[in-house]
């Protein structure tokens, strides 16, 4: 029973991971760091409006939690098996 758990808490955390990369990705440079390195600066005037960025925030925040959800159940998971 403790493998399949493990077996599908460790796809979730690899799907979770991989679309939490993304999402961080797509945030607009705030500018001053490595942003503005690659071009981040520039394209400021043609960032995205305040509901996306505020949208994009709230799914990022949603999958991080979901993240560290799987994270901290993967590890009782392993810990009682």
């Amino acid at each position: 029973m403790f493998a399949a758990l493990t077996i599908f808490l460790n796809v979730v955390l690899v799907l979770t991971s991989a679309f939490l990369i993304l999402l961080i990705l797509m945030h607009k440079g705030k500018g001053g760091g490595m942003s503005d390195m690659f071009g981040g600066g520039m394209s400021s005037a043609a960032g995205s409006s305040g509901v996306a960025e505020r949208n994009l925030n709230r799914i990022t925040v949603g999958i991080a939690l979901v993240w560290v959800v799987v994270v901290v159940l993967l590890g009782l998971a392993t810990k009682v098996s």
